[in-house]
């Protein structure tokens, strides 16, 4: 969705996960109403792009798969990020469409 934002503006996004950084670097691109979201959905990218791996695989440290690393509170905290940026996202290329 960060990424689909970036293209938005006319920046192509890189291959990596996180685009938080960029999203800061390039703000001044962006309506006035994003920038005030833009801290909130860097965090939001750093946090998930963390998770993601063991999420999906296990723990490189512990060894300790998904089931055993993550509940429903994780859960519903990775999808209330998810909903945040979606619903921003969206917004804006209802902006721009």
């Amino acid at each position: 969705m960060l990424k689909a934002a970036l293209r938005l503006v006319g920046i192509e996004p890189p291959k990596w996960h996180d685009v938080g950084p960029i999203l800061k670097r390039e703000a001044r691109r962006f309506p006035e109403w994003f920038q005030e979201d833009i801290s909130s959905m860097a965090r939001y990218s750093r946090k998930l792009k963390r998770e993601r791996e063991p999420s999906m695989y296990r723990d490189e440290e512990t060894g300790m798969p998904p089931d055993q690393l993550y509940d429903k509170e994780d859960a519903r905290e990775a999808l209330q990020m998810a909903i945040y940026v979606y619903e921003r996202a969206r917004k804006l290329i209802n902006t721009y469409c």
